[in-house]
């Protein structure tokens, strides 16, 4: 440590690594032009000194802010209450940690997409992760063609053909859902599906029907809601008021598994004497529930750190994936 001259310069780590100014610089920057020894050498260079590195002036150079936008284009009231968005945070977070990147939460309703949109292509962001996308958040991606972006989900629509995102596979797990009711002896087996307009909704649909079309039974059985405990209590209503008989259940996420719960409660029907049921998420839902919730457990701490390592990358320009799939596995608990 230097006393009385200062705040140590790039000058002075050079001069101390016995390298050129521009060699620090290009370390400092992170360049793959420079030697492993010459980076060892003026990191030593820069713990002696301890010197910070100018992050406005590296800023205005390269054009590069070092932020990163996490983006939720969700209601405020949405993303405080329900856990995935938290863990998804918490994942984005602990990978940035490891960087120079801040992250800012962008919590966008669609009645302000425009102001987010101005606000992520005014040069405020070196890119963004966008999660929980919805069918009609077109601007997010055509934003990919002029922004580094990263989905957590698949998106949808006709023009996401090049867009890079990290996803569970939620057909597979809807499948194992599905399979193990069946597997329990249930035969006339509902979902409670997730928002239509969104991909794990949709996923989650396609895989419960084609696992019960394989095996032979009908999968009629569905109503659709908005991944909400009240929701899926209205669901189960809807269901119970066919009068069909009903012996398994799959709600697409642990909230309104909770929520058809109460209302199977209400109807004097156990679990899983008479319905079964199986969620997906493994969150604090299913956990609390009486009796605890069989369910699809994907990680959505994960997701975040794998998507805000692969938009890392890119900003690196190293190649990446455009598409990563992580898996799933089935939780048994008391509810089958």
């Amino acid at each position: 440590m230097l006393s009385g001259r200062g705040a140590p310069t790039l000058e002075m780590v050079a001069a101390r690594a016995g390298v050129s100014r521009a060699t620090v610089s290009r370390v400092v920057n992170g360049s793959p032009k420079v030697t492993p020894e010459v980076v060892a050498v003026v990191n030593e260079a820069i713990a002696a000194l301890d010197y910070v590195p100018n992050r406005a002036a590296r800023s205005l150079a390269s054009r590069r802010t070092q932020v990163i936008a996490l983006v939720v284009p969700e209601s405020t009231a949405r993303v405080f209450s329900d856990p995935f968005f938290a863990s998804v945070v918490q994942g984005v977070a602990l990978e940035l940690a490891e960087t120079d990147y801040t992250l800012n939460l962008l919590i966008a309703s669609e009645a302000n997409s425009e102001k987010t949109r101005r606000y992520l292509l005014g040069g405020n962001v070196d890119g963004a992760l966008v999660v929980s996308h919805h069918s009609g958040d077109h601007s997010y991606t055509r934003l990919g063609r002029e922004l580094p972006i990263v989905f957590g989900g698949r998106p949808m629509g006709a023009d996401v053909v090049d867009s890079t995102y990290v996803d569970v596979d939620n057909v597979a797990g809807a499948r194992s859902a599905a399979r193990c009711l069946i597997d329990a002896g249930r035969t006339h087996i509902a979902t409670i599906a997730g928002r239509q307009d969104m991909p794990g909704g949709v996923d989650r649909l396609a895989g419960w029907r084609a696992e019960l079309t394989e095996a032979g039974l009908p999968a009629d059985l569905i109503e659709v809601g908005d991944f909400s405990p009240a929701d899926g209590a209205a669901a189960m209503r809807r269901l119970l008021a066919r009068g069909v008989p009903i012996d398994g259940l799959f709600a697409a996420n642990d909230q309104m598994a909770a929520g058809a719960y109460s209302v199977i409660r209400e109807a004097g029907l156990t679990i899983p004497g008479d319905i079964a049921v199986v969620g997906y998420d493994d969150d604090r839902y299913g956990e609390t529930a009486a009796p605890p919730l069989t369910t699809v457990a994907q990680s959505p701490v994960d997701l975040g750190t794998e998507m805000a390592r692969v938009l890392v990358r890119r900003l690196a320009g190293e190649p990446v994936e455009r598409v990563t799939v992580m898996p799933t596995r089935l939780v048994s608990r008391a509810s089958v």
